[in-house]
């Protein structure tokens, strides 16, 4: 092959050349550009999950109570059987008789001035989640409130309720915990949810309840005991 061919020949395939690099950059801008190292393939994009809504917090664990008015077993000699109830008005306590000198303690919300009473009854209704109907002497005093509210977290009584021989009285919770240890009641006995409902699992039906004077100040015998 003489030299002139062979020159002709290497200057078609270097013009081949270049027309191919043209072509290839005469291709549209808005072309996705080729990875740099195609089997190295980025992550697939995974959408954010949606918030957790918080839940919503308990009323009793947002409240803190004094250590005084907290349930714990204390040393209380009485010649009561196991099982019964004290209620011990001046000093805001519920005893719950265990026997051996000891009682479970809980602090109480009891009634206000000239709502206070005193005696003997018994457990003749246990309720969870109860309703509340005002009686009419409290709507005659208090005609906003509701004639009748379903049984929930917002319902004064609570989380549980029981009922006081044929009284309109009842120990019951409430969705207002700072109240207990106060005299904020038309006589019925408050507890935090959390005490009544421990209070509830303990008693029955029958169970002998004894709400003591406002005028019996029984020394506190708060010593814990465990």
């Amino acid at each position: 092959m003489s030299n002139s061919s062979r020159a002709t020949r290497l200057a078609a395939a270097a013009f081949g050349v270049l027309a191919i690099g043209a072509t290839a950059f005469s291709t549209p801008a808005t072309a996705a550009p080729l990875p740099l190292f195609p089997f190295f393939l980025p992550p697939p994009m995974v959408a954010a999950p949606p918030p957790v809504a918080a839940a919503p917090q308990d009323e009793d664990q947002a409240f803190e109570l004094p250590a005084r008015l907290r349930r714990q077993v204390v040393s209380y000699p009485t010649r009561e059987a196991p099982g019964t109830v004290i209620i011990d008005t001046p000093n805001t306590y519920l005893y719950l008789v265990l026997g051996n000198g000891q009682a479970m303690r809980y602090g109480i919300g009891i009634g206000r001035d000239g709502f206070t009473w005193s005696g003997t009854q018994t457990i003749s209704r246990k309720a969870e989640w109860p309703a509340w109907t005002p009686p009419p002497e409290m709507i005659a005093r208090q005609p906003y409130l509701p004639r009748h509210m379903a049984g929930g977290p917002g319902n004064p009584l609570g989380a549980r309720a029981m009922y006081l021989g044929g009284t309109i009285y009842r120990i019951h919770g409430t969705n207002a915990p700072e109240t207990i240890g106060k005299h904020v009641s038309s006589g019925c006995i408050r507890m935090t949810n959390d005490d009544v409902t421990n209070l509830y699992s303990r008693v029955n039906v029958g169970t002998k309840v004894i709400v003591l004077p406002m005028t019996e100040r029984r020394a506190d015998l708060g010593v814990a005991t465990r």
